[in-house]
């Protein structure tokens, strides 16, 4: 395989072509345990049927590791909506409609959300009342198995030429409470600095699923400290602004 066709550049992680194949190379101190569990998520996804790429083969190249893929001929969902501004609700309706597709699988091997969670609040730069509130609200929280993408968002979608959506990304897949993945792909469009575009998906969603919106705004403290983990200063800053946890009586 040759590595001359640089896909995209990622934090630890660079992404090459290879005619009908993708190579994901992971950077040499990047965790061993880490990419071989996103090959293993991966590989369970694809046993539910969803539309995404298939792995072929965990490697290495010149001491650093690689996952081989099916490459995705397409543009991304957030390059159309960008491109097609006055496509934007077509888009989105299509997006939660994928969200709702990959939530209505489960998939019993697959780590759960809430020890994830709880391990990040662990490690979230709080006090300790606060990491103690949010654990007692995530254990209070409703138990379900849905699969949750844990990265949903316009970027990880890639639409073919003739229509077909394939989903990317599967290294934070996690089987939960879809809310909490719902509340997270909110996070993650008010990151991107588009509020009104996270109001807009967090209203169409709880339409098309009949969830309460209250419900999934219980989830944002909790998301939001286990989020705070990983990213930015910038970032970090504001996912902490949104753990405002209520007093318990």
């Amino acid at each position: 395989m040759k590595l001359d066709n640089v896909i995209s550049v990622r934090k630890a992680k660079t992404l090459y072509r290879d005619g009908d194949k993708c190579i994901k190379v992971f950077d040499e101190n990047f965790s061993k345990a880490d990419i071989l569990n996103e090959a293993l998520n991966h590989a369970r996804i694809e046993e539910t049927g969803l539309n995404i790429p298939k792995i072929d083969e965990v490697t290495t190249f010149d001491g650093k590791w690689a996952i081989v893929s099916d490459f995705i001929e397409g543009k991304t969902l957030a390059q159309l909506m960008e491109e097609n501004p006055d496509k934007q609700d077509e888009y989105l309706e299509l997006f939660v409609d994928l969200q709702l597709e990959v939530q209505s699988k489960t998939c019993p091997l697959l780590g759960k959300l809430k020890d994830k969670m709880n391990r990040k609040i662990s490690e979230a730069d709080l006090d300790a009342t606060t990491r103690y509130e949010l654990h007692t609200r995530l254990e209070g929280m409703p138990k379900h198995k849905k699969v949750c993408h844990g990265d949903f968002n316009p970027s990880n979608i890639i639409i073919t030429p003739d229509g077909t959506p394939y989903i990317l990304d599967w290294s934070h897949a996690t089987q939960g409470n879809a809310s909490a993945d719902v509340a997270r792909t909110y996070l993650l469009f008010c990151l991107s600095g588009d509020k009104e575009l996270a109001d807009k998906y967090l209203k169409l969603f709880c339409k098309k699923s009949d969830t309460a919106m209250q419900y999934v705004q219980k989830w944002m403290p909790i998301v939001a400290a286990s989020q705070s983990v990983k990213g930015n200063e910038q970032e970090r800053e504001f996912l902490l602004s949104w753990v405002n946890v209520v007093d318990y009586e």
